[in-house]
């Protein structure tokens, strides 16, 4: 959103007294910049790998997986709330932004940490076997095999999961087939490494808390009133922010898979040092902005020898507690969210009701219904990490040019699109005001969630294509990924800024809290349908392609279907919205380039969402 007040540091500057020295901006973006661009390096690197390390090294099953990243993905939106709060009224966002730099080292350090992994064993006639791989991912060069003490063997599931056939028999002294149900199974876990990794979650969800929430802040502050440099500025900013993802997805994505997890991981956490680094070394260049509003009031005691500066460091630590808690119970986060949820919009509509009138009114109310609108738009975008990942991982043919690509390397498709359409959609726009043609704020919102619905039935389009088990061609991923950033950048760019420009001032707080809150009830719905593709898995594999491909398209059907009777439903009543909005409406200026990959935008401070 645009900044209501103004600081001292944001007074109307002279021409000639401007810092231009990053080409022709001040010299404070660059390390905003690249501390944002290796800070998404390293969230979205990891997040790639995330799913497919959950079901194949922890051997935790698709629903349980999808259910605790829908969990981690929600926190991190829910949390950027109080860490945005701490700093705007305590700790100031260049202290906010350092602690969640040394949360995010230190969480994705832990990550690297991996173990020996989860052991999925196998009884058979009271003989112990254990049914792992021999590689990450999966695709032509990666095995399943069954090892015994006599030797091993590479094996697959036939008959719907109902049998093992082995490769090579005699080398356990075994039979070529073998019967095989669930309870002749079990998952032995390395708790310690589980728990590490439950920590290491909790640590980069409080870090983004404090940094994401507050970074794109301190954008803003380097300009004064008026500065015509502004928007090109975030243009910027969000240039890194989309190139920290894309090389994330390629670099990290590729490592991950072909050398190992904790390399992956590890180069993550190397990328976020660089960022801290970075944001230590040069802070100076930020020339004073972002410091604490009362540096005095830091220092009052709270509790003993607790003052307020280390009771903020402390509740960072506390949304660690709580978030460990809720990855390692993600099933009871949406008895938590969703009354937060319901809560959070009786008081918004009870407070346009009753403390609000006039045009007034109409606006809150819009607020409220582009709160609500993101929802089914998110809540299909983001099965991009989870669902969509574990499904081009197993069920998509990913040779392209005679190299099987790993599946997390196509999460840099969102970025990519971005980089290629996001000039495009923003002169199209342009060209469409000239001419009196641009659609309406509620208009596009309606197209953003059509699309995602649109997206996914041309994915269920093209698994049909390639029969009951065969894998489907990768030009639907491609495809979905194009539909879905399409559908990013006519309902992104206007978001949060339609949000905080028609509530009132002295709400603009709450209505921003509300949207975080909602987009992280978004991620959560998200892992909830993810959770409803979970196919059956022994040792991170299926055992029955053709059911597992049955499910997908029978879930993906569903929700694309839902989603795109929803996005009719807005269109009919945009006419409406847009009366509510009023003059509002002509605020609405999108900056389809100032859209950030992976998800809804973390930004308090630009135009866009």
């Amino acid at each position: 959103m645009t900044d209501s007040t103004t600081t001292p540091d944001q007074a109307p500057q002279p021409e000639e007294k401007r810092d231009t020295s990053f080409f022709g901006h001040p010299r404070g973006l660059a390390i905003l910049f690249l501390t944002e661009m290796w800070e998404r390096f390293s969230y979205y690197g990891m997040r790639g790998l995330l799913i497919i390390y959950l079901t194949q090294h922890f051997l935790f099953s698709d629903s349980q997986s999808t259910l605790i990243y829908g969990a981690y993905t929600a926190l991190v939106y829910v949390m950027t709330i109080i860490g945005g709060t701490l700093a705007d009224r305590y700790l100031g966002q260049r202290k906010a932004v350092t602690y969640g730099a040394i949360l995010l080292v230190l969480g994705h350090g832990l990550m690297a940490f991996e173990g020996s992994g989860s052991q999925q064993i196998y009884t058979y006639e009271g003989a112990e076997y254990q049914i792992a791989l021999d590689g990450r991912g999966s695709g032509e060069n990666v095995n399943q095999i069954l090892i015994g003490e006599a030797g091993q063997s590479v094996m697959s599931f036939a008959e719907g999961g109902t049998q093992i056939v082995l490769e090579q028999p005699e080398a356990l002294g075994l039979p070529a087939t073998l019967p095989f149900s669930e309870d002749m199974t079990r998952v032995e876990q390395e708790e310690l490494y589980v728990n590490i990794l439950y920590l290491a979650l909790a640590l980069i969800i409080a870090g983004v808390g404090f940094l994401k929430a507050n970074i794109s802040t301190i954008v803003g502050t380097l300009y004064g009133l008026g500065d015509t440099r502004r928007d090109s500025g975030f243009t910027i900013f969000y240039m890194g922010i989309n190139i920290g993802a894309f090389l994330a997805s390629v670099i990290i994505g590729y490592i991950g898979i072909a050398y190992g997890w904790k390399y992956g991981f590890g180069l993550a956490g190397i990328g976020m040092v660089a960022g801290l680094l970075t944001f230590l070394f040069f802070q100076g260049w930020l020339e004073g902005r972002a410091e604490p509003p009362n540096p005095e009031k830091l220092k009052e005691k709270v509790f003993g020898p607790i003052n307020v500066e280390m009771a903020c460091y402390l509740a960072g630590l506390a949304i660690v507690a709580t978030a460990m808690i809720a990855v390692m119970n993600p099933e009871y986060m949406g008895g938590v969210l969703g009354p937060l949820g319901l809560i959070m919009l009786l008081f918004l509509v009870g407070y346009a009701t009753f403390k609000t009138k006039g045009a007034e009114r109409g606006q809150m109310f819009a607020a409220i219904y582009f709160v609500l609108a993101q929802i089914p738009f998110w809540a299909l975008f983001e099965q991009a990490g989870s669902s969509l990942n574990l499904f081009t991982d197993r069920l998509v043919d990913r040779t392209m040019f005679g190299w099987e690509v790993p599946a997390p390397i196509f999460q840099s498709l969102n970025a990519g699109f971005i980089f290629l359409f996001a000039p495009l959609m923003a002169w199209l726009w342009i060209s469409l005001a000239k001419k009196g043609r641009n659609p309406s704020t509620p208009v596009k919102f309606a197209l953003g969630v059509f699309m995602a619905g649109l997206g996914f039935y041309a994915l269920v389009f093209g698994m049909g294509l390639s029969g009951e088990a065969g894998l489907t061609a990768v030009y639907f991923v491609f495809l979905i990924y194009w539909i879905h950033t399409m559908g990013e950048l006519m309902l992104s760019p206007v978001g949060l800024s339609a949000v905080t420009k028609l509530a009132p001032a002295r709400v603009v707080g709450m209505t921003m809290g509300a949207w975080f809150l909602y987009s992280g009830l978004s991620n959560f719905l998200a892992g909830i349908i993810a959770s409803t593709t979970g196919a059956e898995t022994i040792g991170g594999q299926l055992t029955d392609v053709a059911a597992a491909k049955a499910g997908y398209t029978e879930v993906y059907s569903q929700v694309g279907l839902i989603a795109m009777a929803i996005a009719v439903g807005m269109l009919i009543i945009a006419p409406l919205i847009k009366k509510l909005m009023g003059d509002a409406e002509k605020t609405m200026v999108p900056h389809p380039r100032e859209t950030e990959a992976g998800g809804s935008s973390i930004d308090r401070s630009s135009d866009a969402s």
